[in-house]
């Protein structure tokens, strides 16, 4: 038999609540922070919204760990607490968390690095992806995830791509098999869109991008993805990625094997120049099968 609900909207979300266990993740630990430095003010879930902006509803989702504090939330609530950069810290690990083990080092790496030097073998790296682009990638690869995971996904890659907003952001050597160009990710538009943000990421001075054609033949990369880490004091770090895998090596002389194999596709790799032209001629063939019959 069913009951009848009674109270207000937030009573009936607290009695909802469910245990935190914040040694067990971040995200647990950041809703029980929350929902304790709440309390302790005296705010009840709706001034709080009133206070951030934020609905009552996706505020007692972060309190719950069933939603991601996404930015700019932790910044509001460090200024609604005056807890001096206590959740905006919080929200780095939980953002960390969002991806598998293998690429949480190579996250660490990634965001130290002064130089970074990626061959894309099937898709356009995560870090120049559009958010239409992105969000078919990762829906693809994860089917069965609820719209809500996948916006979260989409979320956290899209900041990711603050390293290349930086005053001093790292420098980006792009090389992109032509596979990358030639497969339509979710229809003509969206690919089109891609490219012309590639072809406007390729603008910046620190930022070299080139195209591999097929008539290149074999290379030493074609298992997969391979990109280049050189942090500040000249320490080299690679990273090898398939489809459902993905190895980080840190050791030096196993490094400097992909190193060379990294020179060798950019030596097979048309110049920048003759890239560009490459890219707008695939941007071309998409505005036509885009373009109405």
């Amino acid at each position: 038999m069913f009951q009848k609900q009674t109270g207000n909207k937030e009573d009936r979300m607290v009695a909802r609540t469910r245990e935190l266990n914040p040694f067990g993740s971040a995200r647990d630990l950041y809703g029980k922070e929350l929902r304790r430095h709440r309390e302790n003010a005296g705010m009840s879930l709706d001034r709080l919204s009133e206070v951030v902006n934020y609905s009552t509803t996706h505020l007692h989702g972060v309190e719950t760990a069933e939603r991601l504090p996404l930015p700019p939330l932790s910044s509001k609530i460090d200024a609604a607490f005056g807890t001096g950069g206590l959740f905006e810290g919080l929200w780095e690990i939980i953002r960390r968390e969002q991806f598998p083990d293998r690429y949480r080092r190579y996250m660490e790496l990634e965001a130290q690095a002064s130089l970074i030097q990626v061959y894309c073998s099937q898709l356009v790296l995560g870090l120049v992806q559009t958010a239409d682009y992105a969000y078919a990638v990762l829906r693809s690869g994860s089917p069965r995830d609820a719209v809500e995971k996948i916006d979260e996904k989409l979320a956290a890659r899209i900041e990711r791509q603050d390293i290349l907003k930086r005053p001093v952001p790292p420098h980006l050597w792009l090389i992109l098999d032509e596979a990358v160009l030639r497969r339509p990710v979710d229809g003509p538009e969206v690919m089109k869109a891609q490219l012309d943000h590639v072809l406007s990421v390729a603008q910046r001075p620190d930022v070299v991008v080139q195209v591999l054609p097929f008539a290149s033949g074999a290379h030493p990369a074609m298992g997969g993805s391979l990109t280049i880490l050189t942090l500040a004091n000249g320490t080299e770090a690679a990273y090898m990625e398939g489809s459902h895998t993905g190895h980080l090596e840190e050791d030096a002389e196993a490094v400097r094997g992909f190193r060379l194999s990294y020179d060798l596709i950019k030596a097979s790799a048309l110049p920048p120049d003759e890239s560009t032209a490459v890219i707008k001629t695939a941007m071309e063939d998409y505005a036509r099968c885009a373009s109405p019959t």
